[in-house]
């Protein structure tokens, strides 16, 4: 995520992206990769992090996990649960109230992130989609919305690169059409090229698919697929779509606890953990001598 606030030069330093060929006759999901995978720290980690709007009640209690490099997890949970405000925690648009959330072992706040140097590698390594794409979307033309983030992160011909990215999302025909005049599904993919084309290396997804229709969601599947330095945090309550952001899980509760971090498999095995979380349905059933019985149900198919 680009921070608007920063001046062109405290991003003049930030590197440039490799600009190779592109088709831009179909949506290649496979072109632009994130390069070589990091081992350094944890891209992000809540400690016992916890988070309550203005007079409101907690929305998250004592968070805590970790997302190391080129890690892919799912974030499940019902709606209201929190998980939107936790990627908004982890990308730096809200703030911790309890405990720490940090990025390369730097507490985020307010204070760390009036320090350019910092404020610069964080909104570079860190960008989100947000599930309305509206609310990223301002600038007059597809080519302007793409090309904002790398001229300000200072990449070297971000009209270009915006041009690329919008072969590889599928919009190379809107290049100058306003961003409002899209569907929903190309807002979603011109927010994901937007984020994309600033090179991050922790990519946070709000409800990913809800814009998208079976042939789109399976591209972006494949997109995310192909970039292997590219960790993801993605949020959903697609239990049949789980498994294709990731195979580690956190589990919200709708009281916005953590329940549960592990094995997507392990997970989505436990019908009782679903329940208890509201990602599985209680319902009777009747059978033909008249008999009732009442089971926890948990769907798992898509497409």
């Amino acid at each position: 995520m680009i921070d608007p606030e920063m001046s062109d030069s405290e991003m003049s330093d930030s590197g440039t992206i490799d600009s190779g060929t592109i088709d831009s006759g179909t949506i290649d999901s496979g072109t632009i990769d994130s390069g070589t995978i990091d081992s350094g720290p944890p891209l992000i980690e809540f400690d016992r992090a916890g988070y309550a709007y203005p007079d409101g009640e907690p929305v998250l209690c004592e968070i805590d996990f970790a997302i190391a490099p080129a890690e892919r997890v799912v974030l499940l949970g019902a709606n209201g649960c929190g998980k939107s405000t936790l990627l908004k925690l982890a990308c730096g648009l809200l703030f911790a109230e309890s405990g720490e959330v940090r990025f390369r072992e730097t507490a985020l706040g307010e204070r760390a992130l009036r320090k350019s140097g910092f404020r610069r590698r964080f909104r570079q390594a860190v960008g989100m989609v947000f599930q309305h794409p509206e609310a990223m979307l301002f600038n007059a033309s597809v080519r302007e919305e793409i090309a904002y983030g790398p001229g300000r992160l200072g990449m070297e011909d971000p009209v270009a690169v915006a041009g690329k990215w919008a072969a590889e999302v599928g919009l190379s025909k809107h290049l100058d059409a306003p961003p409002y005049r899209l569907s929903g599904g190309e807002k979603q993919r011109l927010a994901l090229a937007c984020v994309l084309a600033g090179e991050p290396r922790l990519l946070l997804l709000d409800e990913p698919t809800a814009n998208l229709d079976p042939r789109a969601t399976g591209w972006l599947i494949d997109l995310l697929a192909a970039r292997s330095g590219l960790a993801t945090l993605a949020t959903t309550q697609n239990l049949s779509l789980a498994p294709e952001f990731g195979d580690r899980a956190l589990i919200l509760s709708e009281q916005g606890r953590l329940l549960f971090d592990g094995p997507l498999a392990a997970a989505l095995a436990d019908t009782d953990l679903l329940w208890h979380a509201n990602l599985a349905h209680r319902h009777r059933h009747r059978h033909r001598d008249g008999t009732e019985h009442e089971h926890v149900h948990a769907h798992r198919q898509w497409g």
